[in-house]
């Protein structure tokens, strides 16, 4: 089966480089335009890049998808069916149309769920006890195409996204094996989502950061988890802002008012929290400072209970 891939990070990465292990035929790989990165803003490829020419595959990076070079570049490569995993563009319909399979695509979550960008990071903030990966075909409209196969997986307690991106990462590049071999043997199944249970997530940034700590200690502890690697749960220390990596449940109760501190010392800085609970911060990093053990932080740097 003769592919064009298009995927643009890591989880795109590790799916392509399924494919080249399973010496599907790789006719081309469509991939982001570099960027510029880092401080001395020098362009970097992207991880799908390298890879690409590390095994001598075509590379295309088009600025646009509708100005009909993209169209011209696929017809030309002729492809079996479009592999399409984190690439970052809409395809439209006309590109869609060209291989005899059509398009699929690898989605990160347990669709008809999470539709749409960071599905990984707010399956852990909302707390979900069960995530996974999904093989679909493209439609028009974003994550709304025919269910192929999903992968499930268990969210461990205190794993952080960045965990669990690594492990979905693997299951993806896995079920997308599995996908194509089984749609070139005309065996794969079709089956349309349930649009009425579909629910859209967006992009994270920095103003999600700040804990609220009128939550419960479990809402909390996902959501200082689950915005690991970035942005990372923030929380207000004697006027500075910490970023915030590790937290330990406790069994004690409190008065105090949310985000009160009730408490210091060697196991680390104990918090007020919703539903008059508290939470242990174990693991913080101050401004300018490396992350450290709140215990180590608190030897040099002593912090009184409100």
């Amino acid at each position: 089966m003769r592919i064009v891939f298009m995927g643009t990070p890591d989880f795109a990465a590790a799916s392509l480089k399924k494919l080249i292990d399973e010496k599907f035929e790789i006719a081309g790989v469509f991939t982001q335009p570099d960027k510029p990165k880092n401080r001395g803003m020098q362009l970097a490829f992207s991880p799908v890049k390298e890879l690409a020419l590390e095994y001598g595959i075509p590379v295309f990076q088009p600025e646009k998808m509708r100005d009909g070079t993209s169209l011209e570049i696929i017809k030309e490569l002729k492809p079996d069916i479009l592999v399409v995993v984190a690439y970052g563009k809409i395809l439209p319909d006309d590109i869609l149309a060209v291989p005899e399979h059509g398009a699929i695509n690898v989605h990160a979550s347990l669709l008809p769920k999470y539709r749409g960008s960071a599905p990984i990071q707010w399956a852990v903030l909302n707390g979900d006890k069960v995530t996974g990966v999904s093989t679909m075909y493209l439609a028009s409209e974003m994550d709304t195409g025919d269910i192929i196969y999903t992968d499930e997986t268990e969210i461990g307690e205190f794993e952080t996204s960045g965990e669990l991106f690594d492990r979905l990462m693997v299951m993806g590049a896995e079920l997308l094996n599995r996908t194509l071999r089984d749609i070139e043997s005309g065996i794969a199944p079709r089956t349309p989502q349930k649009h009425e249970e579909a629910s859209y997530v967006t992009m994270l940034d920095k103003s999600i950061s700040p804990i609220d700590w009128s939550k419960t200690p479990e809402e909390i502890v996902k959501w200082i988890y689950g915005l690991q690697p970035w942005p990372v749960a923030t929380m207000q220390l004697c006027g500075d802002t910490f970023r915030i990596f590790a937290a330990e449940y406790t069994e004690n109760r409190t008065d105090k008012d949310c985000g009160r501190i009730v408490s210091t010392g060697k196991k680390g800085i104990e918090v007020a929290c919703g539903g008059g609970k508290t939470l242990l911060i174990t693991e913080i990093q101050a401004p300018g400072k490396k992350r450290m053990k709140a215990a180590d932080y608190l030897l040099g740097h002593p912090i009184k209970a409100d």
